[in-house]
């Protein structure tokens, strides 16, 4: 992570895509777990995470919101979802279409996160050329 101002939304979006990356991966174990007996779904929380840094206030910029977050506890945190759950007799609670849906969503949203990160860096890239 580069500690400058002149970072912070990439140093975010940097956090943001690794949760992303994650999410894949977790999504990706529930997938090929979807047939193991007892199997718990997983997800992460990152969104409620960066809703809480970036703060509630309408008053205040996104700038002012991403400047004073604090990136460094933003990391995504594996949790069992609906652990007590389970429309099958063997215990799984994972459901195939489901995590199709996320699994797609979730990449929409890691590019989304890539194009965002390159823009950034095309901004700073723009800037240290003197914006020609």
């Amino acid at each position: 992570m580069i500690n400058s101002n002149a970072y912070d939304y990439i140093n975010l979006l940097d956090r943001t895509a690794d949760a992303s990356w994650t999410r894949n991966e977790v999504i990706g174990n529930n997938i090929a777990n979807v047939n193991t007996p007892g199997y718990k779904r997983q997800d992460i929380d990152f969104e409620n995470q960066l809703r809480q840094a970036l703060g509630d206030s309408r008053y205040i910029t996104m700038d002012a919101k991403v400047k004073k977050a604090n990136k460094s506890d933003l990391r995504p945190r594996v949790y069992l979802d609906h652990v007590n759950y389970s429309y099958r007799l063997d215990g799984n609670n994972v459901d195939i279409d489901t995590e199709n849906v996320e699994l797609a969503a979730n990449q929409l949203k890691y590019q989304g996160i890539i194009t965002s990160l390159t823009s950034e860096f095309n901004n700073l890239q723009a800037a240290m050329r003197g914006g020609t």
